[in-house]
């Protein structure tokens, strides 16, 4: 459940901010919902492999910005692939990089815990919720 609203919600973002910005260009929600699935594809299977050394570099200091940066560049890469979505330049790339992060980072915030569902505090909110 938590995959899917993740991906629901970095389309909607990457599909939001190419509305505002003229440097990018996504045809479709549907070509969005394909750039959300692509990134979280590249991001398991090739952006590991970005992150370590840069992060071995780093100290492991700066894990935040690396993820920013490769995200971004995995998005320059999704440009490349696919002809119904372009980013003109880094930094547009980079702004959506940044706003899916904090996007992810929200829904992070706002899901229950695991101590908050086996206390039964989830559950007793929702009954009042279907009571009231």
């Amino acid at each position: 459940m938590n995959l899917i609203l993740h991906l629901l919600l970095d389309a909607a973002v990457i599909f939001g901010l190419a509305y505002i910005m003229p440097q990018v260009d996504v045809k479709n929600f549907g070509t969005a919902l394909l750039i959300a699935v692509l990134l979280g594809l590249l991001n398991f299977f090739v952006g590991w492999i970005i992150r370590f050394p840069l992060n071995l570099i780093t100290f492991f200091l700066l894990t935040g910005i690396v993820r920013i940066l490769v995200t971004a560049l995995l998005l320059k890469l999704i440009d490349r692939i696919l002809d119904s979505f372009t980013i003109h330049g880094f930094w547009p790339a980079l702004v959506i990089a940044l706003a899916v992060a904090v996007a992810g980072m929200l829904i992070d915030r706002s899901a229950p815990s695991e101590q908050m569902v086996e206390s039964g505090y989830v559950v007793s909110i929702l009954q009042s919720l279907r009571l009231g």
